[in-house]
């Protein structure tokens, strides 16, 4: 029996699952296949939205703060959002070259983008009244999209849960009769309205630190959610430790891939991972927002895909439901970049060097991608052991001139490089790149 055991913690840890999740059946993990198919995906759409659009602030987190309580709760009697069209939203998405979209379906907040039947809390009770989630759902099979659902573990308004604000420990009490059995059953009633009537490619679970949510929650969650669809996806935020905002590539979590927030997570071979970062600096819309530069957001894309990880990209609808024009037009800049070298993001592993402000690199079958962030005229990278170049040439365009000596590769560059944003240099090797382990690299000018 303990031969076995080990048997399949080690076919677990091959399959770069973590020891929490060696706790759960290993018939209901979610397959490499499905998780490679995943990663291929490498770029998809983050949606933060609701009813404090109308104010501006931060979803969830304004709450008690910024905009009393009194105030949060009732904004749904006043939200309609009569520009919205999910149409313009996933196409939006699909001219960016994004291949998923994540809606915030329940935030921290309770408030429900779908018509549930178990809370009044929902789109319906608006003067609004359309069901957001499976509008979006729809325009996502028309623009070949993969649906994806945000959930929240926690919930501020339910009455069963136990706590009111978790920034407010002097609010912990309110609750008069908080019940987390009751509140556990509401969320797998909600989970499986949301799974059964909208068929969500994968689910983001928020907000597990909480000390009502405990481990045996989250894997019991899993495990329920997987008698409902076999190949959900499923992210890390159903157990207690995550990577996160803080921790990087945690070796404990319970999910299918990790979640480093607001930052491009570390190279890594093993563990499927997905950068969630914002476009802008709130989650949810704010006016005036400081929104990021072209390059930043290509070299931000560029460097998660050459850490072997997927961007979320967050954008925050206004609150009449219309996507900010200028975010707009800076999803399309990004996906007429893609349009010319996204051969070098999807479908690509990253690797084999670690990312850096000057470069980052990518790799398929016979060919490493070198993404070029900085204007230099001659780069020098390690050699990749028992890997010979057999020539170099930037996508699309001239031949780059290169010596392997010393251990070294140096390659010459144009004086003025094609793209600003990224530039990308294709080097063709004499054989399959796929199994070079990572390598350390300086920056080199």
């Amino acid at each position: 029996m303990k031969r076995i055991a080990t048997l399949c913690l080690l076919l677990l840890a091959l399959n770069g699952y973590s020891q929490t999740n060696a706790e759960l059946d290993p018939k209901i993990l979610t397959s490499k296949a499905v998780m490679n198919q995943f990663m291929d995906l490498r770029f998809g759409m983050f949606i933060h939205w609701g009813p404090v659009t109308l104010r501006g602030t931060e979803i969830g987190w304004s709450r008690h703060h910024q905009v009393p309580a009194t105030d949060y709760d009732t904004l749904y009697k006043v939200f309609n959002p009569i520009n919205f069209n999910a149409d313009e939203w996933v196409k939006t998405a699909s001219d960016a070259g994004m291949k998923y979209l994540t809606i915030t379906a329940k935030h921290h907040d309770g408030f429900c983008l779908w018509p549930s039947a178990y809370t009044d809390y929902n789109i319906m009770a608006t003067p609004f009244k359309k069901d957001v989630v499976g509008l979006l759902a729809k325009a996502c099979k028309k623009y070949h999209i993969k649906f994806c659902i945000y959930y929240s573990v926690l919930d501020w308004y339910q009455e069963n849960y136990p706590l009111d604000n978790s920034t407010d420990p002097k609010l912990a009490d309110k609750r008069k009769k908080p019940d987390m059995e009751k509140y556990v059953v509401y969320m797998k009633n909600q989970l499986k309205e949301l799974v059964k009537n909208y068929d969500p490619y994968m689910l983001w679970f928020d907000g597990p630190w909480e000390a009502p949510w405990t481990k045996a929650m989250g894997l019991d969650m899993y495990t329920y959610l997987k008698t409902l669809k076999k190949d959900l996806i499923i992210n890390n935020r159903l157990g207690k430790s995550f990577s996160g905002i803080d921790a990087d590539g945690t070796a404990k979590f319970l999910g299918d891939y990790d979640t480093p927030e607001q930052r491009i997570g570390s190279l890594n071979m093993q563990t499927p991972w997905e950068t969630c970062m914002t476009i802008c600096e709130q989650w949810s819309w704010k006016p005036n927002d400081k929104m990021k530069s072209l390059q930043t957001c290509i070299q931000t894309l560029a460097k998660v895909a050459g850490g072997n990880g997927n961007l979320l990209f967050n954008v925050g609808p206004r609150s009449d439901g219309a996507i900010e024009p200028a975010q707009v037009a800076r999803l399309k800049d990004m996906g007429s970049w893609l349009k010319q070298y996204g051969t070098a993001i999807y479908n690509t592993h990253g690797g084999p060097y670690n990312p850096n402000d000057t470069f980052a690199t990518t790799r398929s079958g016979k060919k490493i991608y070198l993404h070029v962030f900085k204007p230099v005229t001659t780069l020098t990278i390690p050699e990749m052991p028992g890997v010979k170049i057999n020539k170099a040439y930037i996508m699309k365009g001239a031949t780059v001139a290169l010596m392997q000596t010393n251990g070294q590769i140096t390659l010459t560059l144009p004086a003025v490089l094609p793209d600003p944003n990224d530039t990308v240099i294709v080097l063709e090797t004499d054989k399959s790149t796929i199994d070079i382990a990572p390598i350390k690299n300086e920056e080199k000018k």
